[in-house]
């Protein structure tokens, strides 16, 4: 099962709250999710760089290509946020760790 953060709210960031699943609805059904913006600014946070727990802030698809990089221990700790909700399974979701960045994974474009 995947972890999702709580909604981002409008006019604000509430993206520290975690474990609240999200449960807003992308569409009805009849619309397509939107294409993902890999260029957007997203933090990959919870890994353990060197000696420091510090987030790397770098675009969606090199934070996501940054988490296959690592082990699995790391990969299971580590939370990705993008700058804006991404819509994945039907839900958007402001930040999420494991089977979700697993699932960018598979749709990252050619490098």
């Amino acid at each position: 099962m995947h972890r999702c953060l709580a909604p981002i709210e409008p006019g604000g960031s509430n993206a520290e709250e975690e474990d609240t699943a999200m449960t807003q609805p992308a569409g009805n059904g009849a619309t397509p999710a939107p294409a993902i913006d890999w260029r957007m600014s997203a933090a990959l946070e919870n890994v353990l760089r060197g000696s420091d727990d510090l987030p790397e802030v770098t675009s969606l698809e090199g934070a996501v290509r940054a988490w296959l990089e690592l082990d699995p221990e790391r990969r299971r700790a580590a939370t990705l946020t993008p700058e804006h909700p991404l819509v994945l399974d039907g839900a958007k979701h402001a930040s999420c760790s494991s089977e979700l960045i697993a699932k960018l994974a598979k749709q990252l474009p050619p490098a």
